[in-house]
């Protein structure tokens, strides 16, 4: 069985982004369905995989990390309006039974992304 993970890495300090605000939503042609919202934790990670089992379905994904409010946070000075606020990852699962790890690296001023498992 397949799962969705995730986790944010913050290249400013070198460190996990623990409190990051996620929502997930499924993608259809009439809209996008909100399928959870999470935080982070200490690690940046999330405490349970975002699908997994019969959640794991083949479509299309969308994953909005509230970048710009966790920086805020952290006391970092960013202009207004913030130049990384938030992050939205558009990504397909194309076989549920595989392994997804979607994560974001990220900093005020860039972020990037990759499939992991």
């Amino acid at each position: 069985m397949g799962k969705l993970s995730t986790h944010v890495l913050d290249i400013t300090q070198g460190k996990p982004g623990a409190g990051v605000q996620i929502a997930l939503y499924a993608v259809h042609a009439a809209g996008k369905t909100l399928l959870k919202n999470v935080v982070t934790n200490a690690d940046g990670r999330c405490d349970a995989p975002l699908l997994q089992g019969d959640e794991m379905v083949a479509g299309e994904y969308e994953l909005i990390f509230s970048a710009g409010d966790y920086f805020a946070a952290q006391g970092v000075d960013v202009p207004t309006p913030r130049f990384v606020d938030r992050v939205t990852l558009a990504f397909g699962i194309a076989e549920p039974d595989q392994n997804y790890h979607v994560p974001l690296v990220v900093s005020p001023w860039a972020y990037s992304t990759y499939r992991g498992s």
